[in-house]
């Protein structure tokens, strides 16, 4: 140790000497890092950034052996061998070469080390090459130990370099490497020049000029600068780019690459934070859902690309408006979600109103004025609800709320009205589970003549029996289809349902099938009734299809084209409920009903009520005018038939003639002879005709026998 030392500090200029240390050092960080980089990829590029560490490895090793050579005092004339200089350097690069890849492409415990012994290899033979290129007037001895410790020490301390920067990427292991990289470069230079015995013998007159080797050990420097700058630029940049697209990445990763605003995955990701925070004693916050209403005209009227021009408009109001209080992330098509430091309830609510009036603002579209209306739903935490999960089903029962709300669109949580709204969603998603698991059932009503009580037909309802809670009213369900857009679904179930099942009676009977409003959105519903005729065998004449002209105002004209279809099929078409809601003569005018029903709801007030007698006088009127028969519907007492019968009502329906039952009990006569009596007392009465009303007060099941 000694021997290297005194040989460094009295046989070398301690300058140049500096000089090579500080090549060597930033040759080892550049080799380093390029090693690292290519070692993160595979293939070509693996390849290719392994080469260039090679080059910058064979460049620091082979200036860093040169300078310092140039610095020894030989004290004799010296010159170098040109062909074995060249050799050296290509040995550096090659060898660094063999031992990077080794170290950088096999993905075993042991290649860095075995890697790092070939590059302390390479190392070792360009030093003894570079040394047969030193050319001086004398003899040359060699002491073999430190010869051997010079080999042995750039072999195990490379390999150790190599390893401990493949093992891990931190910082302290990399300053370790890149230290224990040059401690070999130099200890084998050091040593191998204490193992270089040089005796001067002065030959000739030929003399070594100081100032010109010095000269060549600063360019060498320089050159090797030079080239090892431009590698570590190449990595510097190629490291920025990555650092770019790992931004970009992350940026697109986490915000909704259309509005800029952040996506449903960082929402998430903040949601979760905030909750946490919260709970460990930080501010309250309120979660607010926002859904944009009438924007599902701008997608339909004037394209997907006008929709989006105007999510970005909206998006930018909100930016614009928002004070910092609030982070805003778009979380679906025209769905915004807002995570709010809560302050008051009574200051979030303005600030809320104030992006509300922000959206609802009118903007120009294409040319066109266009503006949008915005539903908020609100949940406080943890006022409302304290895990995340229950927050965002509170926010959405909020929001569904606002949504159906005419006056106020900005709802608070609100336990006990949100509960009604959590029942109805509930219920939708078991009407779902009904209508797959078989649970519904078709029920049927009779349909007679108020004349004679023979049956002309019998109406098709359904009736859901829940597990759990017991017989569901249709009023309460219906709706909920209509809502949830199942009624489609179970509007044709209903149909093949009462079509396949009477078919196979055989008989000609008809079937009033109910279609609502909902199902006229069917692409193709005259088609749908076709084919459930055909493959249920169904005549046409013996199915008609009953429809409120509240299904006709939504679009008078594609419904009507629609009921045209139909009834070319053959099937009858009955306008029901009519007396309330939209009805008008222009409706009548417009297509020609086969039947007319009358509502109900007359029927309450048809024994006390004048005006509602009216009313039925004049629907009855109407009907024999246009010659469309008229059927009054919910008769349930004999003084109502009887005044049916008065006004030259001609057909009827109710539980005076029969409750709705299940197919298999119209199949077994269902009907009890004691309401048959009861139907042949009334008929006697209005008729005088004992014996007519025993005739044709049969049970009037009996007559499908």
């Amino acid at each position: 140790m000694i021997s290297v030392v005194n040989c460094i500090t009295t046989q070398h200029n301690i300058w140049l000497v500096l000089v090579a240390a500080l090549v060597c050092v930033s040759g080892s960080w550049a080799v380093l890092r390029l090693f690292l980089r290519g070692r993160s990829v595979n293939g070509a590029e693996a390849i290719g950034w392994q080469f260039l560490a090679a080059t910058a490895a064979g460049a620091s090793i082979w200036s860093t052996h040169f300078i310092a050579i140039i610095a020894y005092h030989a004290g004799t004339p010296v010159t170098f061998d040109p062909v074995l200089t060249i050799i050296s350097l290509l040995i550096a690069m090659a060898g660094s070469f063999c031992g990077l890849m080794v170290a950088g492409t096999i993905r075993t415990s042991w290649s860095p080390a075995v890697g790092g012994a070939l590059i302390g290899l390479s190392i070792a033979t360009m030093h003894y090459t570079g040394m047969l290129a030193y050319v001086a007037q004398g003899t040359v001895e060699w002491d073999m130990r430190f010869l051997i410790v010079s080999i042995l020490l750039a072999v195990t301390i490379t390999s150790a370099a190599i390893h401990i920067a493949s093992r891990d990427h931190g910082t302290a292991n990399k300053t370790i490497s890149v230290g224990l990289l040059t401690l070999a470069i130099v200890s084998l230079h050091f040593t191998g020049m204490t193992a270089f015995k040089l005796t001067p013998i002065f030959i000739d007159d030929s003399y070594s000029n100081p100032a010109a080797m010095q000269a060549m050990a600063l360019a060498i420097a320089l050159l090797s600068v030079i080239i090892i700058g431009a590698v570590a630029a190449s990595y510097l940049i190629d490291n920025q780019n990555r650092v770019r697209s790992i931004s970009e990445l992350e940026h697109m990763a986490l915000n909704d690459a259309l509005t800029g605003l952040a996506n449903r995955a960082c929402f998430n990701d903040r949601l979760d934070a905030q909750i946490q925070l919260a709970n460990n004693g930080g501010q309250k916050f309120a979660l607010a859902a926002i859904d944009l209403d009438r924007f599902k005209e701008i997608n339909d009227i004037k394209g997907h690309s006008a929709g989006d021009e105007a999510l970005k408009i909206l998006a930018q109001r909100m930016r614009d408006s928002n004070d910092g209080t609030l982070f805003i992330a778009r979380t679906g098509g025209d769905e915004f979600s807002i995570i709010a430091r809560v302050d008051s309830r009574s200051e979030l609510h303005k600030a809320l109103m104030q992006l509300q009036a922000e959206i609802i603002r009118p903007f120009t579209l294409d040319g066109f004025h266009v503006s949008v209306g915005a539903s908020f739903g609100v949940c406080m935490f943890p006022d409302d609800a304290q895990e995340m999960e229950t927050l965002i089903k509170s926010t959405d029962l909020a929001l569904y709320r606002a949504k159906s709300e005419i006056a106020e669109k900005i709802c608070f949580f609100d336990k006990a009205m949100d509960d009604a709204v959590r029942n109805k969603r509930e219920l939708a998603v078991d009407l779902r589970h009904a209508l797959e698991n078989d649970q519904l059932e078709v029920y049927y009503q009779v349909q007679t003549l108020v004349s004679d009580s023979s049956v002309t037909g019998y109406e098709a309802l359904l009736r859901w029996q829940h597990p759990q809670r017991g017989f569901i009213p249709p009023a309460e369900f219906i709706p909920l289809a209509e809502e949830s857009g199942l009624i489609l679904q179970l509007g044709e179930w209903v149909l093949r349902t009462a079509c396949s099942q009477w078919s196979s009676m055989g008989k000609n009977i008809r079937i009033a099938v109910n279609l609502s409003p909902v199902q006229f959105l069917h692409p193709n519903l005259p088609g749908l009734v076709a084919d459930v005729l055909t493959e249920t065998g169904m005549k046409p004449e013996n199915l008609e299809l009953e429809l409120t002209e509240s299904a006709i105002i939504q679009d008078k004209e594609r419904t009507l084209l629609q009921l045209q279809q139909i009834r070319k099929l053959g099937v009858t078409i009955a306008l029901d409920d009519f007396g309330t809601g939209y009805s008008s003569l222009d409706t009548l005018r417009a297509f020609p009903f086969d039947k007319i029903k009358l509502d109900r709801s007359f029927m309450g007030e048809i024994e006390t009520s004048k005006a509602a007698r009216a009313v039925i006088r004049a629907v009855l009127a109407l009907g024999r005018s246009l010659q469309i028969p008229v059927l009054a519907e919910g008769i349930e007492t004999r003084d109502q038939l009887a005044i049916l019968h008065a006004e030259g009502c001609e057909s009827a329906q109710g539980y005076l003639f029969g409750r709705p039952a299940p197919f298999a009990n119209i199949l077994s006569g269902g009907n009890d002879e004691a309401q048959a009596e009861a139907l042949r007392s009334v008929l006697k009465e209005l008729s005088g005709d004992e014996e007519c009303a025993k005739t044709a007060a049969a049970p009037p099941l009996r007559c499908l026998a």
